[in-house]
């Protein structure tokens, strides 16, 4: 088995459209499943043209296997104590391979590489109901490290994303020392 290989993609990639096309499908794939029921038909979780800005600010990352890419992650800086993942995706034909795991621990040390000491993330979960992928999430988080912080609706942080919603929803905070 060849090794999965970690990197931040180099801001040229941002005109990389083959690329940028497989990322936004990736995480678009994985959070149609992931976040089945919380959106309205059709919503799609990113876009080409917003991974391509993302990468050319330099905060995308992937797994590679062989010249495949299997999985993604987002980092970026919240401030100067704070950096944080998001949009984490590993391909469903090769989970269980640790990708998701690999690409977490990739982001943490970016994120104290770069003079963080606290890692945050937001997951999204709906007000009334239990999702299992939330629940398993929440789980997985939390044998990482990660604790819950706060919980807030949407709406506070993400109010151009709520009329979306197909159901209410929470954006649960985790942070972890680092």
């Amino acid at each position: 088995m060849t090794d999965i290989r970690l990197s931040r993609l180099p801001a040229a990639d941002a005109t990389d459209t083959e690329l940028l096309t497989r990322v936004s499908a990736l995480v678009n794939d994985v959070y149609a499943d992931a976040e089945a029921g919380l959106w309205q038909d059709g919503t799609a979780r990113t876009s080409t043209d917003e991974v391509a800005g993302l990468t050319a600010a330099g905060q995308i990352a992937v797994a590679r296997l062989g010249t495949e890419v299997v999985g993604c992650v987002r980092v970026q800086s919240l401030d100067d104590d704070t950096a944080e993942f998001g949009m984490l995706a590993a391909d469903p034909a090769h989970r269980r391979r640790g990708i998701g795991r690999d690409l977490v621990a990739f982001a943490e040390r970016t994120a104290r590489d770069g003079g963080h000491r606290v890692m945050q993330l937001e997951v999204l979960t709906p007000r009334t109901w239990e999702h299992p992928s939330k629940v398993f999430l929440a789980d997985w988080y939390g044998r990482l490290g990660y604790r819950r912080t706060d919980v807030s609706p949407v709406e506070k942080w993400y109010p151009d994303l709520a009329p979306l919603l197909a159901t209410s929803c929470d954006l649960v905070i985790y942070r972890k020392p680092l």
